[in-house]
């Protein structure tokens, strides 16, 4: 199947990276499912809606409404090949005993269990269909606890178990699920938060897409339950 034939979805769209990837399919002529938190959002990144680029707010920490989505993605686009799922969050935090409830759930919630939702959503329709690609985004910076960030390390790696769990399931089904481990994306929160920062070092959005776009292709067919890093030059 040629990338221009394909049916994608890409959840987080709005974002510095999720419109990266947009452009990068956009290029190679897919069809694409654009999901983010509300119409305005995708409006303001992406324009109106045409034949081969769909629009689905949603809230990814409601269930019911992710699946609401990805039933009118299909219905729209006949079915659905790849998932990009890009959406996630990052809060510095507290001390581990310093923790409050709203980051541990905020991390939680955006980092993990929006990305279980979204699997609930897409897997029956991949494997009715036969197969699909699931790639998603963690954090190479995750890998190990760090001070001041245990809800977002423990929030990442519970994404990780996900991603790792929901391939090990799904291979036989000829789903691949595997997930990228950025460094520091070079995005413009990041220069404003960083600005002293090498930005060099960083990895560029678009680069990153190019990486999602590949594990999305034929070409990663071997590939299953990799949590892969890419850093850049960091």
């Amino acid at each position: 199947m040629s990338t221009a034939d394909r049916k994608v979805m890409v959840i987080g769209a709005a974002g510095a990276l999720g419109q990266a990837v947009v452009h990068a399919y956009r290029e190679q002529g897919a069809a694409l499912a654009l999901i983010d938190r509300d119409a305005e959002l995708l409006s303001s990144a992406f324009g109106r809606e045409s034949e081969t680029s769909k629009h689905y707010p949603c809230d990814l920490l409601d269930v019911r409404g992710v699946s609401s989505a990805v039933e009118r993605a299909v219905a729209d686009l006949g079915r659905i090949d790849a998932v990009c799922h890009v959406a996630g969050a990052f809060r510095m935090g507290e001390p581990v005993h310093d923790t409050t409830d709203a980051i541990w759930d905020l991390m939680i919630n955006t980092n993990a269990r929006a990305f279980l939702n979204v699997a609930r959503a897409v897997i029956p329709p991949m494997m009715r269909a036969g197969g699909g690609k699931i790639v998603a985004v963690g954090a190479l910076g995750a890998q190990r606890g760090q001070a001041n960030m245990g809800a977002y390390a423990a929030s990442k790696r519970a994404f990780e178990a996900l991603v790792e769990s929901l391939s090990a399931e799904q291979r036989a089904n000829g789903i691949n699920v595997n997930a990228v481990l950025p460094s520091i994306i070079d995005t413009p929160a990041n220069r404003r938060d960083m600005p002293d920062a090498d930005h060099s070092q960083w990895v560029s959005a678009s680069e990153l897409a190019q990486v999602i776009v590949f594990l999305c292709s034929d070409a990663a067919k071997p590939i299953h339950g990799a949590c892969i890093p890419v850093r850049g030059l960091s």
